[in-house]
């Protein structure tokens, strides 16, 4: 049995005030539920179809002490929890034992783990049953807000030399598909980069790794400053992403800033977007095509002392993959906020 969707990420953060505050008045996030059990307190928060749960405490001092502010679980929803958890560990994962209710644990990638929660697929996510929630502390800004109506990827950096026998991992260990490699080199720099992705399409995973040939780039700079290799960036799928970046803008969310120049070409690329150019222009909306169809992405600024973690916001118009032009928009963006950090 396999894993069919992502049930939760869980973000340790030295400053969980913070942290919460930033979801909860830049992208809308609800508090949904608190628990506080074996050094750790959880804030649980929903926005759409993505639930987070922030976490700070003694028992995340070691993972922030070593990586900093990021993601520390990827829990994924199971038909069968205890099968897809021998499934990982036969093929190389390690247990950490069972969280509550028995959820078994596992490894991912980097510090990652995976949470693995039994439910069925096609019924709603519950609280997690790892920790004593208390439910019903709603807080939010959520009215009127864009929707975040999914998880779409979660972008995976690893260190050099690592990305064969990962991808494998999640091909033999949870039954994914191996969707789309590409090599890529943006100037002096260069990266490999394969996509897996769950047979239901729920959890796709894009990972890359530097080319150590060449000159180091903004992946070794995040290994670095992550401590190794971890979670470098969460994609929300929204419906129309120009109001919503408008509406994150005014709410105190960064987004990275696109060179004006690459609108001026960008009719000719894509000819179906001329008549949308000029709103993309305004927002730094990044555009991508496949044979399927288009997408439209932008990133924000990692709101993170180390600057590790950060988001994108991604519309999709029939694209259902990650061509060369998409993954290089990533490294390009990331390369010109590198270049302007203090």
């Amino acid at each position: 049995m396999t894993a069919h969707d992502v049930e939760y990420i869980e973000l340790y953060a030295s400053d969980q005030k913070t942290t919460v505050d930033y979801f909860v008045s830049s992208f809308g996030f609800t508090e949904a539920a608190r628990a506080s059990a074996d050094g750790k307190d959880s804030v649980l928060l929903r926005q759409g179809g993505v639930q987070l749960v922030i976490a700070s405490g003694p028992a995340t001092a070691a993972f922030l002490a070593e990586h900093g502010d990021g993601i520390a679980d990827i829990a994924f929803a199971c038909e069968d929890a205890a099968t897809t958890a021998a499934g990982a560990l036969a093929a190389g994962g390690r247990s950490y034992g069972a969280g509550g209710a028995g959820a078994p644990v596992v490894s991912g990638f980097g510090a990652v783990r995976h949470t693995l929660v039994q439910r069925p697929a096609g019924t709603a996510p519950k609280l997690p049953g790892d920790r004593p929630w208390v439910a019903g502390a709603t807080a939010g800004t959520g009215a009127g807000v864009p929707e975040l109506r999914a998880l779409d990827h979660v972008a995976v950096c690893l260190d050099a030399g690592t990305l064969h026998d990962v991808v494998r991992y999640y091909l033999d260990g949870f039954g994914f598909d191996q969707f789309y490699s590409e090599y890529v080199a943006v100037g002096e720099q260069a990266m490999d980069s394969i996509v897996v992705r769950s047979p239901s399409g729920g959890i796709t995973f894009t990972i890359i790794e530097p080319d150590v040939t060449k000159k180091p780039g903004q992946i070794d700079e995040f290994l670095k400053r992550n401590g190794g290799g971890g979670a470098q960036h969460l994609a929300f799928l929204v419906d129309e992403i120009v109001p919503a970046v408008l509406e994150f803008q005014h709410r105190g969310v960064e987004f990275l800033q696109t060179p004006d120049t690459y609108y001026d070409v960008l009719a000719d690329r894509i000819p179906r977007l001329e008549a949308e150019i000029a709103d993309l222009r305004k927002t730094n909306v990044l555009a991508d095509r496949d044979e399927w169809g288009y997408l439209l992405q932008l990133f924000t600024r990692s709101p993170f002392e180390r600057r590790t973690l950060f988001f994108e916001l991604i519309q999709r118009q029939g694209a259902q993959g990650f061509g060369s032009s998409n993954i290089r928009a990533l490294y390009e963006a990331v390369e010109r906020a590198r270049s302007v950090a203090p």
